[in-house]
């Protein structure tokens, strides 16, 4: 990777984790006022909000995966689990409550940082998988004890 691509890859990475890490925290301290949803986005949050679980589990899951790119510790499983977050997030602000523009650039930093990270996804793709070979021990025959 050249000199470039590593600090966009950076650069990227460390707005991803500040974006996670600041809006979970968010969730929890509430100190970035939020105006009133239209009205199919406050129902499909009352939803969630009902279950009481859903929103810590979001939101504590948010900061944990923001800290981990932040610290630039286990960034394939940290872009692994931010995925359907971030779709989620893409769909809600498309569909719900209109407004793309910050999921749309979370959306393509992912993009690129799992691109720039292939080579660890390369086996979860690939659409066959060969268990390796047993170790030799475990193929010897039993011996009897006669």
């Amino acid at each position: 990777m050249s000199n470039i691509q590593n600090k966009t890859a950076t650069v990227a990475r460390l707005l991803l984790g500040t974006i996670f890490v600041v809006f979970g925290l968010n969730g929890f301290l509430g100190f970035i006022p939020q105006p009133p949803p239209p009205e199919a986005a406050g129902a499909f949050l009352g939803g969630l909000a009902s279950a009481g679980y859903f929103f810590p589990l979001l939101k504590g899951t948010e900061v944990l995966v923001g800290v981990a790119l932040l610290a630039n510790r286990f960034v394939p499983l940290a872009l692994t689990v931010l995925a359907p977050i971030s779709i989620n997030i893409l769909l809600f602000h498309l569909v719900l409550a209109p407004a793309p523009a910050l999921p749309l650039a979370i959306i393509a930093a992912q993009l690129y940082l799992a691109w720039t990270h292939r080579a660890a996804f390369a086996e979860i793709v690939r659409a066959r998988h060969e268990l390796p070979a047993a170790p030799a021990l475990l193929h010897r025959p039993l011996e009897s004890h006669a």
